[in-house]
């Protein structure tokens, strides 16, 4: 690795580093102000613009979780009075989730979560930066989640 890999290496932990301390201090603030974590608000939005009867596994696509963690997300918004799951009429496997008025409010209340600044400056960026921007955070996502390849053992002579 050269001297400018190792550099760039560096500029990107640090660039993670102030994005992760940027969304940990808004997670307080939130949690704090409207006792609601980030993936809560992110299911009450999903549930908001999936409209009436969404049912878990959309919820679960929309915010990018898995199913599990949705309905673990939807039982907690259901004892808070956010969300009501209604069984369906016609197949009682299929669970249909709706926002009541307390969960719209809190929507309403709860600030934009990477902030109004950022969310004006994104959306003028050109669209093409825009999908170039993306596409290099999925990437660098998915080398994150990649799980670690142990060192081959040197060979013994």
């Amino acid at each position: 690795m050269t001297t400018t890999d190792a550099m760039e290496l560096l500029g990107l932990q640090h660039s993670l580093r102030r994005i992760a301390h940027a969304t940990e201090v808004h997670s307080r603030r939130i949690d704090r102000e409207f006792g609601l974590t980030l993936p809560q608000v992110s299911v009450l939005s999903c549930v908001q613009s999936l409209g009436a009867g969404a049912h878990s596994r959309a919820i679960a696509a929309a915010a990018h979780l898995s199913p599990p963690t949705v309905v673990g997300i939807l039982d907690k918004l259901e004892a808070k009075g956010m969300i009501r799951r209604e069984r369906s009429a016609l197949d009682r496997r299929v669970v249909h989730t709706t926002l009541t008025e307390a969960g719209a409010r809190a929507l309403r209340a709860v600030p934009v979560p990477s902030g109004r600044q950022f969310q004006d400056a994104f959306m003028a960026l050109d669209e093409a930066v825009r999908a170039g921007i993306l596409s290099a955070f999925a990437q660098v996502a998915d080398m994150m989640e990649a799980p670690a390849i142990p060192a081959t053992p040197p060979m013994s002579g």
